[in-house]
């Protein structure tokens, strides 16, 4: 039997330790862990730094006065915005860029779209031929299809039309486009379109319930392309389009650099009416953008 005082003099029980992290073997840390934050902050300041004075410098000759060799753009002025919208006509090569962006990134969509289902999900003889076209493809400069292209379109009347260009930059961009968004539709379970039919659903119905949601971000990376390239292509608008009327922004970027001199004011303003677009589209796409391209990385 055990007693009072047996039972305050023994000791008691030790409480339970929880158990301490485990600390990661030395060899399983990452490398860059281990690397001074000084030898990573560096180089990335280092190239910021290059990346960011060619920005500076266009705003500095764009907004400092006519003249002036301040490195501060003070007293701040817009006379070069309003020189080259008004008197260059950028203003109208702003409206032409646009239409013909805009037009280049929906036709480029809506039949690569319907091209990389068929190479996604049909199978046909010429196919390996078929793609591996698509990819010889990319290796043809654009300046050497200005010769055929041209014939072709004055046959057609439509040189000195917006038609033209819109035409020759969603060729140009249909072969990528293809191959890009063939590859994201391959990333999109099958399965999910078969479900769809047993649910009563046509091929039709059950791509635009089922498969284009899904799509969405393939969608964006390769209209986003289509509509930069489109943007800043040069070749096309200046071998197609005579009248001044119709030109873009990249041509009349070029009509401000002249053999005698260049008003490097008016060049600056105009640098960045062309660049503020597209720097906007970009500020706004770059979630989806990044989402497109981890999905058309991974295969299915």
């Amino acid at each position: 039997m055990i007693t009072e005082d047996a039972m305050i003099s023994a000791p008691e029980a030790p409480a339970p330790v929880a158990d301490e992290p485990r600390q990661r073997p030395r060899s399983s840390r990452r490398a860059w862990d281990e690397v001074p934050r000084r030898q990573i902050y560096l180089p990335l300041s280092i190239y910021l730094l290059f990346t960011l004075i060619p920005f500076y410098w266009i705003l500095l000759f764009a907004l400092r006065p006519a003249g002036s060799t301040s490195l501060v753009p003070w007293p701040m002025t817009f006379e070069h915005f309003d020189k080259v919208w008004t008197e260059r006509s950028f203003g109208t090569y702003f409206q032409n860029s646009v239409l013909i962006a805009v037009a280049t990134l929906v036709m480029t969509t809506v039949v690569a779209l319907a091209g990389g289902y068929a190479l996604a999900r049909f199978d046909f003889r010429i196919k390996r031929g078929f793609m591996l076209a698509l990819l010889c493809s990319q290796f043809v400069p654009g300046a050497l299809l200005l010769v055929p292209l041209f014939q072709i379109f004055a046959k057609l009347q439509m040189i000195n039309s917006l038609g033209s260009v819109i035409i020759a930059e969603t060729v140009f961009q249909l072969p990528l486009s293809m191959i890009l968004i063939s590859g994201f539709i391959r990333n999109v379970p099958y399965t999910l379109e078969e479900a769809a039919w047993v649910d009563g659903c046509n091929r039709f119905s059950s791509f635009r319930i089922v498969v284009l949601p899904l799509l969405r971000p393939g969608l964006i990376a390769v209209g986003s392309f289509a509509f930069v390239h489109a943007w800043n292509h040069f070749l096309f608008a200046l071998m197609f389009l005579s009248d001044q009327s119709k030109q873009t922004i990249p041509v009349g970027l070029n009509t401000l650099m002249s053999s005698d001199s260049v008003d490097l004011g008016a060049l600056a303003a105009g640098g960045i009416i062309a660049a503020v677009p597209v720097v906007i589209v970009f500020a706004f796409i770059q979630k989806w953008l990044i989402t497109g391209f981890s999905a058309g990385a991974v295969k299915g």
